[in-house]
């Protein structure tokens, strides 16, 4: 393996390592406004006024992206969520 195809796969896996990811948050028919926003606040660290957002988001549009990061940080606050009883995934 050449020099500069080492560094190519160092790089690549670097990459792939800080990629940004996201929870995305999908509506229920189950949960109320108030345990969205709760949740939202306690697992992902929404301002009151931001989880109130997302709440109506995912209200009206089906879905919203709850919290940005990287997967090590993500994983267990959607799992959290889906403990709670809300429909969560990571993209």
């Amino acid at each position: 393996m050449s020099t500069i195809e080492k560094i190519q796969e160092e790089l690549d896996v670097l990459v792939e390592e800080t990629k940004q990811r996201e929870i995305i948050l999908h509506n229920d028919d189950v949960n109320s406004f108030d345990f969205v926003i709760d949740s939202l606040i306690d697992v992902c660290n929404h301002t009151p006024e931001q989880a109130e957002q997302c709440s109506v988001l995912v209200h009206y549009k089906g879905k919203c992206a709850v919290k940005t990061g990287e997967y090590k940080d993500l994983e267990p606050r959607c799992s959290k969520l889906l403990q709670l009883g809300l429909s969560a995934e990571i993209i």
